[in-house]
């Protein structure tokens, strides 16, 4: 199920789910929740290593993949996919029918058009941040219903963050990425400023949507001034990327990344207002 990518795409959609205005604390909804949105994520993620079971073999930090390491055979790991996948989707019912066709959509999009685009054009990142960025939509629409502002702006600044996110990911894992031939940074020659240039520019473009919540009345002032400062954070370490062009700084950027979601969507629901 890849638990930690798992947990953390979660993790973002029940924080927008409850951001949702008047939306009490349930234990009984978040469990649910969360149980339904590991159970879709594990089952996107588990068609992914059936699919590259032979690629994910050739690279260091994917080839203990179960799958991969023949622990699981291909067959076993669909059969897990449609399992938690039927189950997931199914709960999201439990919610409204809106939020469970979302969910299928999103499982669709990252199986089935995301992973084998990997291999043709680097627009394949461009694709895979949708279904990377759709569970913040989900755990809104889930709450209240309705495709309102609210989950578009949560949608947006998740969909903004995953290209510096993903990006430093791709340079620091580059030669394993073109060994199995994955086309995943922006420039085909590699590494090379221009991609450096394009995490700036979508770190940049994050300090704006940073101040949407505050603007369309969901959080108050000092969760939109956490924000800002978490964005600045981003960009600076996306010039340190493009001042240094090398792997140590690619590797801040990817984990500054890990830290910038905690802290954006937990400012964010502890500051909410309605």
């Amino acid at each position: 199920m890849k638990f930690t990518l798992s947990f953390t795409v979660v993790f973002t959609c029940v924080i927008c789910f409850q951001l949702a205005p008047k939306m009490g604390f349930d234990w009984f909804n978040i469990l649910l929740l969360t149980f339904a949105g590991l159970c879709i994520t594990g089952s996107a993620n588990a068609i992914n290593q059936a699919v590259e079971k032979d690629t994910d073999a050739q690279m260091k930090r994917t080839s203990n993949r179960p799958v991969a390491a023949g622990r699981l055979t291909q067959k076993q790991a669909y059969t897990f996919a449609i399992i938690t996948g039927i189950l997931g989707v199914g709960l999201m019912l439990y919610f409204n029918m809106a939020s469970a066709l979302l969910s299928a959509f999103s499982l669709f999009l990252y199986a089935f058009i995301y992973t084998p685009l990997k291999k043709v054009n680097s627009i394949a990142v461009l694709v895979g941040a949708f279904p990377g960025a759709i569970p913040c939509l989900i755990g809104w629409v889930a709450a209240t219903n309705e495709f309102s502002a609210g989950g578009w702006v949560l949608l947006l600044i998740q969909f903004l963050w995953q290209f510096p996110h993903f990006w430093a990911i791709a340079w620091v894992s580059h030669t394993d990425y073109s060994r199995v031939g994955f086309k995943l940074l922006p420039a085909k020659e590699g590494p090379t400023r221009f991609t450096a240039l394009q995490s700036i520019m979508y770190a940049v473009l994050m300090i704006p949507i940073g101040f949407l919540p505050h603007y369309i009345g969901i959080t108050g002032t000092w969760s939109m001034w956490m924000v800002l400062i978490a964005n600045i954070f981003m960009v600076v370490q996306c010039v340190r990327l493009y001042q240094n062009m090398g792997v140590p700084a690619a590797r801040r950027v990817m984990f500054s990344s890990y830290i910038y979601l905690p802290v954006v969507y937990l400012s964010l629901l502890a500051d909410k207002l309605v």
